[in-house]
């Protein structure tokens, strides 16, 4: 029996030795070719004057290249990242209930914030300074804010407004001295409608620093109705026709507590009665016309008069100008 293992090995052998022979063949042709081109170029930049190392300028372009592949990839993946978590940022703050405004303003304000992050890491990446980008986004800032102060203390009031919600749309308010509801709320200015159907459209800036009374805030409220009446009028009688008359209302409630009337003033010529009663906010102005018509028509069944101021006027000298006028 023939034995075929060994020229088998041999075989092998060869090959493997063949093929390595031709890689280090292969490599070394590939140096040399590459030291050749090198030089080459070096012999040819020099004579045009070019004193350019080409070992150098292949290592800094591959180094460059590099840098500015990841840097697009921070700018994308970044931009990217920051689209998400705008989008979760104005989520969250539509389901607290934030006006829809605010909500437009401040998701556009944070991707702004986030996107020159973004655009900053970028650079930074390509062994770019960021530090001047940043003195000049500070004091471009700084001048904008100077020359519109005004607009832009409007604008962050607004946003505290928007934020904190003092008062919403439809409420009732007082503010810098005029009343009326709440027609609209921007991040510059406030729409107000008075009962006369006027529209007074106040700064925002002007809102945050002074004070603002809100009639909507809560669903009740306290009146107070008062009447004036006579010295020789009989105080017992007059409050229970008050406290009648508040009863039989059926917009007057009994909590947080009963009506009551107090003297609040003894004045020149009358003795002030004060009813305090609860009712609801969309009630009070009717019942309270209501109420002081009802109690004028019940004092001037019952004798009670309601007395008017009285003048006394005297004139100097007038018996002397009433004689005259009598001789002639």
């Amino acid at each position: 029996m023939t034995n075929t293992t060994a020229p088998t090995n041999d075989v092998v052998k060869d090959v493997t030795q063949a093929s390595e022979t031709v890689k280090e063949a292969t490599k070394e042709v590939v140096t040399h070719t590459t030291e050749n081109l090198t030089q080459a170029s070096d012999y040819t930049l020099h004579l045009l004057g070019i004193p350019v190392d080409t070992a150098t300028l292949i290592n800094n372009s591959t180094s460059f290249g590099v840098k500015l592949l990841l840097a697009v990839i921070i700018f994308f993946v970044g931009k990217w990242i920051g689209k998400r978590f705008v989008n979760i940022a104005k989520r969250a703050m539509q389901r607290s209930s934030m006006d829809g405004t605010a909500v437009s303003f401040l998701g556009n304000l944070l991707y702004g914030v986030v996107l020159a992050a973004v655009v900053l890491a970028s650079l930074n990446q390509l062994g770019i300074s960021t530090t001047s980008f940043v003195a000049v986004l500070g004091a471009l800032t700084v001048a904008i804010g100077v020359s519109l102060k005004d607009q832009v203390s409007n604008l962050a009031a607004g946003v505290l407004i928007v934020i904190f919600r003092p008062f919403r749309r439809g409420d009732s308010v007082e503010i810098a001295g005029k009343i009326g509801r709440v027609e609209e709320i921007t991040l510059v200015n406030t729409r107000i409608r008075t009962v006369n159907n006027h529209e007074i459209i106040v700064p925002n800036g002007d809102i945050m620093t002074t004070a603002t009374t809100n009639f909507s805030s809560y669903p009740n409220r306290r009146i107070e109705v008062m009447v004036g009446i006579g010295y020789d009028s009989d105080i017992r009688t007059a409050r229970r026709i008050m406290l009648d008359l508040a009863d039989a209302h059926d917009g007057v409630l009994k909590a947080p507590e009963e009506p009551i009337v107090r003297v609040t003033e003894l004045a020149d010529s009358s003795v002030n009665l004060t009813m305090y009663l609860w009712t609801t906010n969309d009630k009070w102005f009717a019942m309270q016309c209501d109420l002081l018509e009802a109690i004028k028509y019940a004092f001037d069944e019952a004798g009670i008069n309601i007395p008017f101021p009285n003048r006394t006027v005297q004139i100097e000298g007038l018996d002397e100008i009433l004689q005259k006028v009598t001789d002639k």
